[in-house]
């Protein structure tokens, strides 16, 4: 959804909603958030983003402060819930990944290692590279789940690639296997 165009009322008003209570949200999401303190931005960001689509629904005075509270109450519930959903993905996930044989006899690197590598990718990345490895996606069935173009999610996987690679964890391991293991780190779809 687009954001409307602001009147110069509508935008002082925003503004100057977003000044007094700014800090006051930032604190609200950073208690609520202890765990998980990298999510309070987001957290901040999409309750003033509701408050300026619903400028006109915002009250006045000291109310605003409780209408933003209330915003703030929602976006914390839905990012917990967003969490919950991610980790229970990836327990699924690793699960999976070590219950699935390997198709060689050759050493590979430790899955735990891997698990851990892709987790400090970017989401983007990380998304792509598990859509088209993991769920099996095509590089235009990912693109269309992530809501990207099909150059966008190959850019994404070759980041990732290169990421892994770099990363010493990995790059310890794939040291000493031979040429014919670098396959499993391609993800380009033939």
């Amino acid at each position: 959804m687009a954001l409307r165009s602001p009147t110069v009322a509508g935008r002082r008003r925003f503004e100057a909603l977003y000044v007094e209570h700014y800090a006051a949200i930032r604190d609200y999401a950073t208690r609520r958030l202890a765990n998980t303190p990298d999510e309070v931005p987001d957290v901040v960001a999409q309750v003033f983003t509701v408050a300026w689509r619903r400028l006109n629904a915002v009250p006045g005075g000291d109310e605003a402060r409780l209408w933003l509270y209330g915003v703030a109450r929602r976006a914390v519930a839905d990012h917990e819930r967003t969490r919950r959903r991610r980790s229970r993905l990836i327990r699924r996930l690793t699960s999976e990944a070590r219950a699935r044989p390997l198709s060689s006899g050759r050493p590979s690197p430790d899955r735990d290692g891997v698990i851990e590598a892709i987790e400090r990718l970017p989401d983007g990345d990380r998304e792509a590279l598990r859509l088209v490895l993991w769920e099996g996606c095509s590089h235009a069935e990912a693109a269309g789940l992530l809501g990207c173009s099909v150059h966008a999610v190959a850019l994404r996987l070759s980041k990732a690639r290169s990421r892994l690679r770099a990363d010493p964890l990995i790059a310890a391991q794939l040291r000493g296997l031979d040429s014919e293991a670098e396959p499993a780190l391609d993800t380009r779809r033939r």
